[in-house]
């Protein structure tokens, strides 16, 4: 059970400056990160969503705005479909709002399932201000699974768990140390230095698998139901070309291919829901990283 009446006094006094709410898809931890919000009072919440930062995309990404009530929220919204948000933007991102609300002596609240963008603004990663390089992107797309890895390990090392378990990373990591081959501008390399948190109290939202699939499963149909397809269509109707939609995953990626004609209906919404379980058991595999590389994480049963 965790302590609030000690959570809040450490909150106060500056013991602990950020609240990071995290767990796998369909785990509760918006509402839980509301709830906390709530009881802490004068606090607000920082998404950490790599999807949900884009407008236009709201049921395939399960933004669920109603449930934040008057708390207020961050990060959300806040670019356009068919852009490429990365992780060096949202951090920057990220130090901005954390420092606003800080300065207005209000209290942040980190909520969300991305762990990269968790791991990234709890620690200050020093991130590359690379450019992405499309071309080069299409090229390594192309290259099968033991070729990627081979060219990565040439140019880059061997790559961690969470890199090693990411093909998107993987290219990222390429893309990066392309350009550092082709001479990388000098102070390209950032690290966020003055207002990032430094004392991160981390709760993690937890549900048993069983309980997870079948909450996964029961959201996706609700989803369908409330227009999913509808809005994935709009998305395609307003010129976004489906490769681009497609480069979003999950969602986006089973109902782009089913309004194709590349799969009819039953078998879109098997193969998306088996990834959506994939993906909430890839995210669960992310936090007990961060747990044995020493963060601890509180866990509850909302």
């Amino acid at each position: 059970m965790l302590d609030l009446t000690a959570l809040r006094e450490s909150c106060l006094s500056g013991e602990t400056d950020l609240i990071c709410v995290l767990g796998p898809t369909a785990s509760g931890k918006t509402r839980y990160a509301v709830s906390l919000a709530k009881a802490l009072g004068n606090s607000e919440i920082i998404s950490a969503d790599s999807r949900q930062v884009y407008r236009g995309m709201t049921i395939g990404t399960g933004k669920d705005l109603a449930e934040y009530g008057d708390v207020p929220y961050h990060l959300i919204d806040i670019a356009e479909a068919g852009e490429r948000y990365d992780l060096y933007r949202y951090q920057q991102d990220f130090e901005r709002v954390y420092a606003d609300i800080r300065a207005r002596g209000a209290f942040p609240i980190l909520c969300g399932g991305t762990g990269l963008y968790i791991q990234a603004v709890t620690h200050a990663f020093a991130l590359q201000n690379v450019p992405a390089d499309w071309d080069l992107r299409r090229e390594l797309e192309e290259m099968d699974p033991l070729t990627l890895l081979e060219e990565y390990r040439t140019r880059c090392g061997e790559p961690d768990a969470t890199t090693l378990a990411s093909r998107r990373r993987l290219i990222r990591g390429l893309e990066v140390a392309y350009a550092r081959e082709n001479g990388l501008p000098d102070g390209s390399q950032v690290r966020a230095t003055q207002f990032y948190p430094k004392n991160t109290f981390f709760i993690g939202t937890l549900v048993d698998r069983e309980e997870r699939n079948r909450r996964i499963d029961a959201r996706l149909d609700a989803r369908l139901q409330e227009g999913l397809v509808e809005e994935v269509k709009g998305l395609l109707d307003s010129g976004l070309g489906p490769e681009d939609l497609m480069y979003y995953g999950l969602e986006y990626k089973f109902m782009t291919q089913y309004l194709l004609g590349l799969l009819d209906y039953d078998s879109m919404r098997l193969q998306l829901s088996t990834a959506i379980h994939q993906f909430a058991k890839r995210q669960m595999t992310f936090f007990r990283g961060m747990e044995a590389k020493g963060d601890r994480i509180h866990w509850v049963r909302p």
